[in-house]
């Protein structure tokens, strides 16, 4: 244990000990004066914090220095009641200071208590109660500030923690003051309690026990009384004070000195308007002329001073962001930073504004606060910050989605009006023809005042905010693979090395490099596979990545590996799966186009050949989705990859399954066959 471990230990034990053992008058003018410094070490450092939190033990330090004045008020009680002396400093504060007259130092002691408990601990017991209610009120709206800014891309991820972090420790903060003020206002109850005691029972003993006369004996205990409790209050008066400063400091770039300074001078002129005042209160009364006049000068003198070092350190400040500007234009660093390209960006034209003003009632910045965890879930990868901004070029209600500074996806929004689809609609109505942007489906955009006839209708009505959060986040689904790179991987690795260290150490760096791995993951997001599952991934990786380098095969055997959450995935919880499977011919035909290089296999089929093949795929998954179901094809697990790679550039979302990929529970019914007729 450290020296300040063991100094916090040894101080309160002495507290016990000042409780029960009588001290000799020596030792408690050791403690007197100890505590008169602590005292004033804990304001001066109230003084000099710049926030709250930067003097977050306060709460608890204001309890043990409570104690500590308690044990000594209880030491020097049982000193003057038992031997009629409490020691060198107590007795000067009783003759030097309130010049040996028991009833001024009493006055004295009676104004510092009321000062104490009526003005400080009062209003500091007060603010500690409003601070803690208003920052517990305010935690909701701080931490969606927190959100907001992390996806506009103000501030980065550790950046959102450490301000989370900084709300939890405001919250328990202040919450700590509103119970440690009470502290404060018990100790002053208590030192006027020790003080009517010690007046009391102080005659009772002395006339008793020391055989004073009446007057000896007011006149001895009082005056030490009147000096036990002025050595007492003036440290208390300090701790209270200190209190009150904590409680009542907000966040500010300097310590109290500084910013009292900064901001009462803050306006030169006024100083001139005060000086002006005080000069006329000389001239026009009684008071001394000179005594008026001098102080107007010296206020006069400070706001000429203040004046002229505002206009110079303005000019310093202009000339320096001259010099700045100038610095930037030459620098390589300012050019460099025009190459940076965000992941993602959300533009918008200038009507879809309200979308995302949180003023305007906009919630477009908690939607993607939205979007962002639900692809975590779902795909198992963290999406970037998705960059929020406004666009003057697009249309006024235009939005555009674009991915490392390349456009992917666009739309169209009327922010009055609601989005309406349904096909199968008892009644048509009017409305705007469109196309809902995210499934390619026809809609309407009808007016708000038609919504509830549309409903009636038969038609899903969806307003303006829901529509773009859907495309987003259908279009970063399919996009997943592009957003997943080495970086990402690395994180993705090093967060599941804090679980699972062997498994990790053994896939990666000496069997698979990053990239290899991040190859692995983004074939599996390209084909809509979460990747969540990472270790059964990691798994698999481990025990084929030493068999083979080439990335697409290891991937069938990691894809294999994770049948039972695409059987479930593609069964949609039925234990039934309907499937479009390729004839033995055409499998055939497939595998004998397949040509082996170096860098792995390749399909090498004849254009017209492979076009005839994507035709007759195409048709009968037609057929399937004219039932109203979601077209799977099933192949043999040698061909899988290659057929999906023949059909992705004409059906990019059509999965493609293996027989190796479906779980025995899984019962499947083949709806339609692809052959060479």
């Amino acid at each position: 244990m450290g020296f300040r471990e063991l100094s916090v230990l040894l101080g309160v034990i002495l507290i016990v000990i000042m409780l029960i053992i009588p001290l000799p008058t020596f030792i408690l003018d050791v403690l007197i004066m100890a505590n008169i410094s602590l005292a004033l070490l804990v304001i001066l450092v109230a003084m000099n914090t710049k926030e709250p939190l930067e003097f977050s033990i306060f709460p608890t330090l204001l309890l043990l220095v409570t104690l500590f004045r308690l044990g000594l008020n209880v030491s020097t009680t049982r000193s003057i009641l038992s031997n009629a002396e409490a020691g060198n400093v107590i007795e000067t504060f009783g003759s030097f200071v309130v010049q040996g007259s028991a009833f001024v130092g009493l006055v004295v002691f009676v104004i510092l208590v009321v000062i104490q408990f009526v003005v400080i601990v009062k209003g500091a017991e007060r603010v500690s109660e409003v601070g803690a209610r208003f920052t517990l009120d305010a935690m909701p709206g701080k931490q969606m500030s927190i959100d907001a800014d992390l996806n506009a891309g103000v501030i980065s991820e550790q950046q959102a923690k450490a301000r989370r972090e900084k709300i939890e420790r405001e919250a328990d903060f202040y919450g700590s003051m509103d119970g440690a003020s009470k502290f404060v206002k018990g100790d002053a109850i208590a030192g006027i309690v020790i003080v009517i005691i010690n007046v009391i029972f102080g005659l009772v003993i002395g006339m008793t026990e020391h055989g004073m006369d009446i007057g000896t004996a007011a006149n001895t205990f009082t005056l030490l009384t009147v000096g036990d409790g002025l050595v007492s209050q003036i440290p208390a008066l300090l701790i209270s004070t200190a209190t009150g400063i904590v409680v009542t400091r907000a966040a500010s770039e300097g310590n109290l000195g500084h910013d009292i300074t900064k901001q009462l001078f803050a306006f030169p002129p006024m100083l001139f308007v005060a000086s002006g005042a005080i000069f006329l209160l000389g001239v026009f009364t009684p008071i001394n002329f000179f005594l008026t006049t001098c102080i107007a000068g010296a206020m006069a003198a400070i706001g000429f001073t203040i004046r002229q070092t505002v206009l110079q350190e303005a000019q310093a400040a202009v000339h320096e962001t001259e010099e700045a500007q100038e610095e930037d234009l030459r620098s390589q660093d300012s050019v460099m930073q025009l190459l940076d390209v965000d992941p993602i960006e959300f533009e918008f034209g200038y009507n879809l504004i309200p979308l995302a003003d949180a003023k305007q009632g906009g919630d477009l910045l908690d939607r993607v606060v939205m979007i962002r965890r639900q692809l975590a879930l779902e795909l198992g990868m963290v999406v970037p910050v998705i960059r929020i901004r406004d666009n003057i070029q697009l249309q006024p209600g235009e939005y555009v989605v674009r991915m490392r500074g390349s456009e992917i996806a666009r739309g169209e929004l009327y922010m009055d009006h609601y989005m309406a689809m349904g096909t199968g609609a008892e009644e048509p109505i009017d409305g705007i023809e469109t196309t809902e942007p995210a499934f390619g489906l026809p809609a309407l955009w009808i007016p708000e005042e038609e919504r509830e006839i549309a409903e009636d209708a038969g038609y899903t009505v969806v307003d303006p905010p829901s529509v773009v959060s859907t495309h987003l986040t259908e279009v970063i689904k399919t996009h997943a693979h592009e957003l997943l790179g080495r970086e990402e991987t690395k994180q993705l690795i090093e967060h599941l090395k804090e679980t699972y260290p062997t498994l990790v150490e053994e896939v990666t760096p000496s069997t698979l490099t990053i990239g290899d791995v991040q190859k692995v993951l983004a074939k599996l997001l390209r084909e809509g596979v979460s990747i969540r599952n990472m270790p059964t991934i990691f798994e698999a990786l481990a025990e084929y990545g030493t068999m083979t380098k080439d990335m697409d095969i290891v991937t069938e055997y990691v894809r294999q590996a994770l049948s039972r959450q695409i059987s479930k995935q593609y069964a949609d919880g039925e234990e039934l799966l309907q499937v479009v499977t390729l004839s033995g011919s055409i499998e055939k035909k497939i595998a004998d186009a397949l040509q082996q290089t170096e860098s792995g296999n390749y399909l090498a089929m004849d254009p017209n050949e492979s076009q005839r093949v994507v035709q007759r795929i195409g048709a009968e998954a037609e057929q399937l989705m004219n039932l109203g179901k979601t077209p799977v094809i099933l192949c043999s697990p040698a061909v899988r990859m290659h057929v999906r790679q023949l059909i992705e550039r004409f059906f990019p979302q059509m999965p493609v399954l293996s027989y190796n990929e479906l779980e025995p529970s899984i019962e499947v019914q083949s709806v339609g066959v692809v052959n060479n007729e």
